[in-house]
């Protein structure tokens, strides 16, 4: 009788994935060589890498920043585009819904305390959303001039700061309407906000020496539309320049280095802060 070595058991076990014991993958992780589920397989540069990996790659990974402390984003303009939509949601839900635009427009007569009706300080803010239903250039131009000045600001700003840029000024043209217009009279549109744009982009061009003569031109023409032709709310087109213009100031010229997000959040805060004291006295006062 012989005598042979024995046999090794077969190999049972099967790579599953770390994160999903119970699937199966045979595809492995080129980083880290575990196995990876297509659910947690990404594309990189070089083969597959587990979602881990790459999580920690981009931890450690620095940001790059735009030229104004932003983080650097590539393709579309998604903020400006968010913007655009939820304008052209709010215009069709003014048709579609009746007393849409009555719930959300502003007036002085919503902020100043009064005994008919409570003081309704958010639609400061959600009157720049809404448009005149009855007049379509109104939201065509806005969102057009949106458009045109968003895909340029945004990239430079950033995401956040540009975010921040547009509200606020939409907030100072509505602050504007409080000082300088009757309590009584009705104001939608985000021309506010887009005279905001219109300042911050005056700034921002000077800050880089680039020529601003016929940005000049172009705010001038539109300054003075809202004087010569009814139912343009001039007021609105001043306070959103004037704060868009500031805001633009605090973030082009904050120092650089690491303390460059602080005085840029900061500064912005500051500037709101100032325009809400500005609507307290204004309606407690």
């Amino acid at each position: 009788m012989s005598y042979g070595m024995p046999a090794e058991p077969p190999q049972t076990d099967v790579p599953v994935c770390p994160r999903h014991p119970d699937r199966v993958s045979y595809v492995r992780c080129q980083r880290c060589g575990r196995p990876a589920c297509p659910e947690c397989q990404r594309t990189a540069s070089v083969g597959i890498q587990c979602v881990d990996c790459v999580r920690e790659t981009s931890r450690s990974t620095p940001v790059v920043r735009t030229v104004y402390g932003g983080a650097a984003t590539m393709g579309r303009p998604v903020v400006t585009l968010t913007l655009i939509g939820i304008c052209a949601v709010a215009y069709l839900l003014q048709w579609v819904i009746p007393g849409f635009t009555e719930q959300f427009l502003y007036a002085p007569l919503y902020t100043i305390p009064n005994p008919y009706l409570p003081a309704e300080p958010w639609r400061m803010i959600t009157s720049a959303f809404l448009h005149s239903p009855n007049f379509l250039l109104h939201i065509a131009f806005n969102l057009y001039a949106l458009w045109i000045l968003g895909r340029h600001l945004e990239p430079l700003l950033g995401r956040l700061r540009f975010l921040a840029l547009y509200l606020l000024s939409g907030f100072g043209g509505s602050v504007g309407v409080l000082l300088l217009s009757a309590p009584n009279v009705p104001v939608v549109g985000a021309s506010g906000a887009i005279f905001g744009l219109f300042g911050a982009l005056f700034i921002v061009q000077r800050q880089r020496g680039g020529e601003v003569k016929s940005l000049l031109v172009l705010i001038g023409i539109n300054a003075v539309l809202g004087f010569v032709v009814a139912g343009i709310a001039w007021q609105a087109h001043l306070g959103g320049l004037l704060v868009g213009a500031l805001s633009a100031v605090v973030l082009a010229y904050a120092p650089k280095g690491k303390n460059r997000n602080v005085v840029q959040f900061t500064g912005l805060a500051a500037i709101f802060l100032v325009l809400v004291a500005v609507t307290a006295l204004k309606a407690f006062g």
